[in-house]
């Protein structure tokens, strides 16, 4: 079980897109993200470790690349997680901190390694890796306060000019819907596929009334880290009944 005594500060962004309320909108992802409250909770130890059970020969650290910049990309720091077994439990070792009122995901040992304002990246070539990258991502380029530098760093695929083009002719418009309205945390995912290179996700986000929709979301291995996949036509999320058929997985 998650322990109720673990708090920690939240990283609030000034995004308006993440603001007092806002519903991130449909035509820019597939899922709605939030919930208000600043509890989060550290994940339940039951289930894969991902740094145990795997022996590491010596590292050679004048060979080890230097971490890069908070904020940027380069060459990322070498982490413990090396396990290529898709998670059947709640990983272990993973802390949440809410990056505005979103709760989001991180481990020592399956990264991000490299977390600054907006940006957190290098994330470990494993199924746990994919899993956090695909959550801490799918967050940060709607809320980020500099999303477009989330965008493109962090994003691939078809869509992703297009996914910027939209959002910055939206965002110079009057718009009173940025205010008030429901939102979701992440309840639960479940591996579609996973392989070294390519790994497609469901993510089940819960809303305060008890809606509940599964996102599918594709993360790729590219230059040296996991991207998120943005295709020019994004799959809408579908509602979801129950957990089952899903690993319950949250920090709110």
């Amino acid at each position: 079980m998650s322990d109720p005594g673990t708090r920690v500060a939240a990283d609030e962004p000034r995004s308006p897109w993440l603001r007092g309320g806002f519903v991130l909108a449909a035509a820019f992802i597939g899922f709605v993200t939030v919930v208000a409250g600043a509890v989060v909770f550290t994940s339940d130890t039951s289930g894969p470790d991902p740094g145990a059970g795997t022996a590491r020969p010596p590292v050679d650290r004048a060979a080890v690349p230097s971490s890069p910049p908070p904020d940027a990309d380069g060459p990322c720091p070498e982490l413990s997680d090396t396990r290529q077994d898709v998670p059947t439990a709640v990983p272990r070792g993973v802390t949440w901190k809410l990056f505005g009122a979103v709760a989001v995901p991180s481990s020592g040992a399956s990264g991000p390694a490299v977390t600054g304002k907006d940006v957190a990246h290098c994330y470990a070539r494993t199924p746990v890796g994919a899993l956090l990258a695909t959550s801490q991502i799918s967050v940060r380029y709607l809320a980020a306060d500099d999303w477009r530098k989330v965008t493109r760093l962090q994003m691939v695929g078809a869509g992703r000019d297009a996914y910027i083009a939209g959002r910055t002719s939206a965002e110079k418009k009057p718009s009173t819907d940025r205010d008030g309205g429901a939102h979701g945390q992440i309840a639960g995912f479940r591996f579609v596929t996973y392989e070294e290179s390519t790994s497609v996700i469901q993510t089940v986000w819960r809303f305060p009334d008890g809606r509940m929709q599964a996102a599918t979301t594709t993360v790729l291995w590219r230059d040296g880290d996991w991207r998120l996949e943005y295709p020019a036509a994004p799959v809408a999320p579908t509602p979801v009944g129950s957990l089952a058929g899903y690993i319950q997985w949250g920090g709110v």
